[in-house]
């Protein structure tokens, strides 16, 4: 069954026809398609002499203001006068998460640290204050993470929040192993609650997606809570974004024809509602340019299973949610007044087939090997070495069979600093093995 509240796109997302006046270049730190196939027109990052060499001149200016030097904006105390760091807790494209405790009280927190190299432009640092004045503003509501502090020191800038160490939700899914509709009503309305919040406020998230909400406490999933506003920006009634953000099977159709507002959070909380009932993105392909396509021709696949023995409430909500035409797609607010999602509402509680769950699991054990792949090319290598990256693979395939096994993946992953654990690591061969994927691919 097609949308029925499909509108019409009268050019590609690549396409000028969209293109405003007003609008700016974007910076690179923009656009986070961090968890898509590399493409032979990725953006390649500069050599690490032109990198430095383009550091923005808050850095480099002499003879003014000298809070000017700073990306904060001022002087902070020195995170390590505070706060004792350790073990890395993840990695991004443009930071990297510690554990780290106060001195003072021991309490545990997170902090996210971002490299000021990184920043080769006036445009990436307002993005680094604008994601902080964000989660400042956003304070105090239950789902988002609370910002304890921030932090800057002659090469980094460091963010302290709140600790998150029940995990990603579609872990917490998998381990439950009892899922429903009910559950699945609980858990998107949360996320769709924290679009309400932000929207109410001013504030369009554009990168909402599973990984970037995390638990609290693993054993009580009303402690969810958005984790990265990276990419959000403040917004104004009526004003249009032209700038394309997002991560691709997320990525509303207006985002990709460069017109858009605040209504794409809500198409990119339905995707991932219907990821929660069947495992699987509504918009796939291959590549990148593949899902651009599907997203933009806006059809919805709901005979295949487990759809049949879905509700019609839940397809109800999904239709009205990935309508194309903005003007047309619910608002947070009527999101959550729907009878499918709202308290007491009408979600069976009628266990799902546990086929859904075992494609959760290898729908994110693909998004977390492809992750590594591009962390690789965004944080290890420069330009020149990016060319080598093929090798890289080879190197891996011991046998030249054009393949990598499981003892050539796990030799080659802690060889470029993996700390996965082999079953971690087996969830991923058989995520690569669903999907026939061979390491040329990545190249």
């Amino acid at each position: 069954m097609g949308n029925s509240c499909r509108g019409s796109f009268g050019s590609k997302y690549d396409s000028d026809s969209f293109s405003r006046p007003d609008e700016r270049p974007s910076s690179k730190r923009r656009h986070r398609f961090d968890d898509s196939p590399v493409s032979d027109d990725t953006p390649k990052k500069p050599p690490r002499k032109q990198r430095e060499a383009s550091v923005p001149a808050i850095f480099m200016r002499r003879g003014v203001d000298p809070n000017s030097n700073y990306v904060l904006g001022h002087k902070t105390p020195n995170l390590r006068d505070l706060y004792m760091v350790g073990q890395k807790l993840g990695q991004g494209q443009f930071g990297t998460t510690y554990l780290c405790t106060e001195i003072a009280t021991g309490v545990q927190y997170a902090c996210k640290t971002i490299a000021k190299r990184k920043l080769i432009s006036m445009e990436d640092v307002e993005d680094v204050r604008r994601e902080i004045q964000i989660m400042h503003h956003l304070a105090g509501h239950k789902n988002v993470v609370t910002i304890k502090g921030a932090y800057e020191d002659p090469l980094y800038v460091h963010i302290v929040m709140e600790l998150c160490a029940g995990g990603e939700l579609f872990d917490r899914i998998i381990e439950r192993g009892h899922y429903s509709e009910r559950k699945a009503a609980e858990l998107i309305r949360i996320i769709v609650g924290v679009v309400e919040t932000c929207h109410s406020l001013g504030v369009m998230h554009r990168d909402l997606k599973p990984e970037n909400f995390l638990l609290v406490n693993k054993d009580d999933d009303s402690s969810l809570k958005a984790i990265d506003f990276g990419l959000s920006v403040f917004f104004k009634p009526g004003q249009i974004f032209t700038d394309v953000v997002g991560s691709p099977y997320y990525v509303a159709p207006e985002v990709l024809c460069k017109l858009y507002g605040p209504e794409a959070d809500v198409w990119t909380a339905g995707v991932i509602l219907y990821i929660l009932l069947s495992g699987v993105p509504p918009f796939w392909a291959e590549t990148q340019q593949g899902i651009f396509d599907a997203i933009l021709m806006g059809v919805i696949d709901f005979e295949s299973d487990p759809w049949p023995l879905i509700s019609e409430s839940a397809k109800d909500l999904i239709r009205k949610m990935l309508c194309s035409g903005p003007s047309d797609r619910l608002t947070a607010h009527q999101v959550l007044c729907h009878p499918w999602i709202c308290d007491h509402g009408v979600a069976p509680d009628r266990a799902l087939d546990p086929a859904i769950l075992s494609r959760l699991k290898h729908f994110s054990a693909m998004n977390k090997l492809k992750k590594m792949a591009l962390r690789v090319i965004a944080e290890s290598l420069s330009e020149e070495e990016i060319a080598g990256l093929r090798e890289m693979f080879q190197a891996m395939d011991t046998d030249n069979s054009g393949s990598i096994t499981f003892d050539e993946l796990k030799a080659g992953l802690r060889r470029y600093g993996s700390t996965l654990k082999d079953t971690e690591i087996r969830d991923l061969m058989e995520a690569v093995r669903k999907c026939f994927f061979k390491y040329y691919v990545m190249i």
